[in-house]
């Protein structure tokens, strides 16, 4: 059933909400509980804030920041904000004061909304140095234990100031046109400064029409999402909120990495959305899970996954006795892999950085298919997806509907389509040098393959070119060596060089196993130095390197203690490299490597 052709956002929420009514929509825990709110019960309350804001003096492209965790309030203050006129502003929970200040003073925000007092602290020192900022909202009780610099409210005061206010919120919906801005969501910073990404309506209703089209083609029936991702990034903001809310979804919301298995079961989501990094762990830890139990059961593991691959590869042409033997591995192997996923799951989806096809193929051997798609903050984010029936694993699949896709002459992804942004806040030279000729260049390096499924090879910037003019993609290198169970994470390097090199951080379960067994101490640190940890490490190396041309092999490699994190600075709240950061805060002990 084809989606109504909603005009902007906030029509889209409030049409749902008047169709579902007392139907459950957004559920988060509370006292050891998942507990319901109602979409009638959302609706009250968008309203009530949408009047709020007003009540405070917010007028139409004003800008609003917007900084929590994934909840409830999250979605309300989103489309409260866009219902207002206004124009959401999402920043991460993870930003450093520096950061905050950087979006406040690009958008001029005239307000903030924030959760907790630990996620605040940062952010108000920042909103103390912005003299145009009017309000701060606080979601929970905050005790600043300075002045803030602009009036403080509690969400309860706004809501309830929103109560006495008599605006037709729903009514005034109709006045927001499709090409109006509806956020400015900043790029993550993986090559520099954050750069605003204006978004009209339109884009993301065209994101959320498409993707719809291909969920439909998986399944059909409830559909119950588990959101995970920050919301502050546009692949959640989207898909693991707008495109449930257009299809009249539940959004159950994670308590976080560390009991996402526990909400898998509790939920029991018929989606997942996720980025590459979960796969990878999940991977991980099924696999460590499977050589654990040893014997009869170890083996039944490894042939699921063989015949599962051969499966895929012969594109389901099994002889009988394969036949056979794979619906017997089914109910053996697949069957308890998949419940602990839930009893409802139909799709799992990767984006955000690209997928390592071994990855993929792992999942599809058991029965559990990763759809990866494509997309860029420009682009609201969804450029492509795989499909059910024609799933690729090294590609992101056909664009979705209305979306155009070319190659630059230089291998450049560049497409047009009504998701296309409205550019960079504040920012035209950089909008013109990213949308030419109607074209967004995407930046990333790929092809269309026989099927017209798009490739993607690596970013344009971040391709290595060394001393003799080769090419070379660090993201194939490094999906490599992480495929080895030694390695958590990988950095390769050799701009302007000879040869590559790599920085590894070792797989911990792995180092602290094998640590036991050498009788050595687990302490990364000195592991990092120990020759015999080294060469168990270059044996891991070595194993990836086979799969390697001569100029992508990594000759000499540096151990480091300290993972890659958000924490650091060192990877975006997408969990993708910040290349740059990496580069610099190493360059000593990357340069010692070509001593």
């Amino acid at each position: 059933m084809p989606m109504p052709d909603w005009q902007n956002l906030v029509v889209m929420f409030f049409d749902q909400a008047a169709r579902q009514g007392e139907h459950p929509f957004l559920w988060r825990k509370r006292q050891g509980r998942y507990e319901p709110q109602t979409w009638r019960e959302v609706a009250a309350r968008v309203t009530s804030l949408a009047r709020g804001l007003i009540g405070l003096g917010v007028t139409k492209g004003e800008r609003i920041v917007l900084v929590a965790e994934n909840r409830p309030a999250w979605l309300i203050a989103d489309v409260g904000i866009m219902a207002a006129g206004a124009i959401t502003v999402p920043a991460y929970t993870t930003n450093t004061e520096a950061d905050h200040l950087h979006v406040l003073r690009n958008t001029e925000a005239c307000g903030v909304i924030v959760s907790t007092r630990r996620i605040a602290a940062p952010l108000l020192r920042a909103a103390a140095q912005c003299p145009f900022i009017r309000f701060i909202i606080s979601i929970e009780e905050l005790q600043p234990p300075t002045e803030p610099g602009a009036p403080l409210y509690t969400w309860q005061d706004v809501i309830a100031r929103g109560d006495t206010h008599h605006a037709n919120i729903v009514a005034e919906a109709k006045a927001i046109k499709p090409t109006d801005p509806a956020c400015i969501i900043h790029t993550s910073g993986t090559g520099g400064l954050p750069k605003g990404v204006v978004l009209p309506h339109q884009a993301i209703l065209h994101n959320c029409r498409a993707g719809g089209e291909v969920l439909s083609e998986i399944s059909s029936g409830e559909n119950v999402f588990l959101s995970l991702l920050p919301l502050s990034h546009a692949y959640e903001h989207t898909v693991g909120q707008f495109l449930p809310m257009a299809l009249g979804a539940q959004i159950y919301y994670a308590e976080g990495i560390e009991k996402l298995a526990l909400n898998i079961r509790e939920a029991r989501p018929t989606l997942i959305s996720a980025v590459p990094r979960f796969y990878e762990l999940m991977r991980q830890r099924i696999t460590a899970e499977a050589h654990k139990a040893g014997g009869w059961r170890e083996k039944l593991f490894r042939a699921t996954l063989a015949i599962g691959r051969k499966r895929y590869e012969a594109k389901h042409d099994l002889a009988l006795g394969e036949r056979l033997a794979d619906g017997v591995l089914d109910v053996l192997v697949r069957r308890s892999i998949r419940a602990r996923f839930g009893s409802r799951l139909r799709a799992m989806v990767s984006g955000g950085a690209p997928l390592n096809p071994e990855v993929g193929l792992f999942f599809v051997a058991l029965g559990l298919p990763v759809y990866q798609g494509f997309g860029q903050t420009e682009a609201a984010p969804l450029i492509s997806v795989n499909r059910a029936g024609s799933l690729k694993v090294d590609t992101v699949g056909p664009p979705l509907k209305d979306v155009e896709v070319r190659i630059a002459d230089d291998g450049e992804i560049l497409v047009r389509g009504p998701m296309v942004m409205l550019g960079y806040w504040r920012n035209d030279e950089a909008t013109r040098a990213t949308i030419r000729d109607g074209w967004l260049h995407t930046g990333d390096i790929g092809r269309l393959d026989e099927d017209g499924q798009l490739v993607i090879r690596d970013r344009k910037k971040d391709i290595i070119i060394n001393s003799g003019g080769d090419n070379i993609s660090p993201a194939r290198i490094e999906g490599l060596l992480t495929q080895q169970p030694e390695i958590a994470q990988a950095f390769a390097s050799g701009d302007r060089r000879s040869h590559l090199v790599a920085l590894l951080v070792p797989e911990e379960g792995w180092m602290h196993a094998w640590a036991r067994a050498a009788g050595k101490p687990r302490n990364a640190n000195v592991l990092a130095n120990d020759p015999d940890f080294l060469a168990a490490m270059r044996a891991a190396v070595d194993r990836a390197n086979a799969g390697l041309s001569v100029i992508e092999k990594v000759r000499r490699f540096a151990v480091t203690a300290n993972a890659f994190s958000t924490e650091n600075g060192q990877m975006t709240p997408t969990l993708k490299l910040r290349r740059h950061v990496i580069q610099t805060s190493y360059r000593d002990l990357l340069d010692s490597l070509y001593d």
